[in-house]
């Protein structure tokens, strides 16, 4: 799902660290990153915007689209010991154009770029759960993404590396302290594209929409480290990479996603935008990837989602789902009946610059089984004309 809501966070940090882009005005010298990313709406101009199907190139498109003004690389994963021990994990790079053309500086350190990294661990049978936020500059190779000469995004020393030309081995490595991962991913099934062919929209307006495209299942290995006991673990990974420039529509509240893996093997990509007046956005639908790699798209319609209990965070006195029904038409004889429900109460965000949010690890029952993740956004504050 798209991540927007963190990088209107980065503003506060790039204050604190003193970072400067080159003043937009064009009249020279420098201009706070606060006046550029909290100064009510984002000004979109001069970027481009998500309008017609896309011709995809991969692994050309794993990498960076500065002609965007917003993009991310999210992965999400549920892996366990050989023993049972179970934990999700979620490592998502976010970066923000403050200006649609890259500024003409024979400074490294001067760039048009922000990057925001989140890293989180969810230790489900220690009942915690770890996260940690970090900002950057996307000058002198503090932060960045690139396809070439093989795929690589990173935030200083966290980081996701391609490991062969194609792309379709990974490492991603992370430390935040009292908990780390080291993992190996190995891509099993080609990009699933969202919506219509990646072009995934998210409202009846005409450029509110975003490029998307899902690698729902990577085989992973590796370990993870909790506190002072490492962990060697196996599972699976989703990894979301979506860009655009405008995507919200003026109304919206917020939104729940899923990234599903299901046990034999097929993966579904469900979400809902909720509208301000209470009801569902449309246009936004979601995705079934069959074992085989192949698609079916859900509209809007294709699926429900309805509420078993809620969860009140004693962080921000926010109260999110904690539990769903969810019955989906995959084109069989009967519809798939699942049950979802959070594998810890507690995986909440909180962010700086007023947005927090709920992501975390979920299990699922009913007609198939299998585990993944839930983002659940608006609760706390709303997302209306933030993006």
């Amino acid at each position: 799902m798209w991540r927007w809501i963190a990088l209107g966070l980065a503003a506060i940090v790039v204050i604190v660290f003193g970072f400067s882009l080159i003043d937009s005005s064009g009249g020279g010298g420098t201009v706070g990153a606060q006046a550029q990313l909290m100064g009510g709406a984002p000004d979109s101009s001069g970027f481009a915007r998500a309008i017609d199907p896309r011709e995809w190139q991969f692994p050309q498109d794993f990498g960076a689209h500065p002609e965007f003004q917003t993009e991310w690389w999210y992965y999400t994963g549920n892996v366990d010991t050989a023993d049972g021990r179970h934990f999700g994990y979620q490592f998502t790079l976010f970066r923000r154009a403050v200006l649609p053309d890259a500024p003409q500086s024979k400074s490294e350190w001067r760039t048009d770029q922000l990057y925001m990294a989140h890293f989180a661990v969810s230790d489900i049978a220690g009942g915690q759960y770890y996260h940690q936020q970090r900002f950057s500059r996307g000058g002198a190779g503090l932060a960045g993404a690139e396809a070439e000469p093989r795929y690589h995004i990173w935030l200083e020393d966290w980081d996701v590396l391609a490991l062969d030309e194609s792309a379709t081995r990974t490492t991603i490595r992370a430390d935040g302290g009292d908990f780390a991962v080291e993992l190996a991913l190995e891509q099993t099934k080609a990009p699933a594209l969202q919506g219509q062919n990646g072009l995934s929209p998210k409202s009846a307006e005409a450029g509110n929409a975003s490029y998307y495209y899902s690698l729902s299942r990577l085989l992973t290995s590796g370990t993870i480290r909790v506190g002072d006991q490492t962990y060697t673990v196996t599972g699976a990974t989703w990894r979301d990479h979506e860009f655009s420039t405008s995507a919200l529509g003026t109304n919206a509240q917020g939104w729940d996603w899923f990234g599903l893996q299901l046990d034999d093997h097929r993966e579904l990509m469900l979400g809902q935008i909720r509208l301000t007046d209470g009801d569902r956005e449309p246009a936004f639908g979601g995705l079934l990837v069959n074992p085989d790699g192949s698609t079916r798209y859900l509209p809007g319609k294709a699926f429900t989602l309805n509420v078993l209990d809620t969860w009140q965070s004693p962080h921000t006195g926010a109260t999110y789902p904690a539990g769903w029904t969810i019955q989906v038409d995959v084109g069989e004889a009967a519809p798939l009946q699942l049950t979802v429900r959070p594998l810890l109460a507690d995986q909440e965000l909180q962010g700086s610059g007023g947005v927090d949010y709920w992501e975390g690890a979920v299990r699922i029952e009913g007609d198939a089984t299998g585990y993944g993740y839930a983002e659940l956004t608006g609760y706390a504050q709303a997302m209306t004309g933030r993006f």
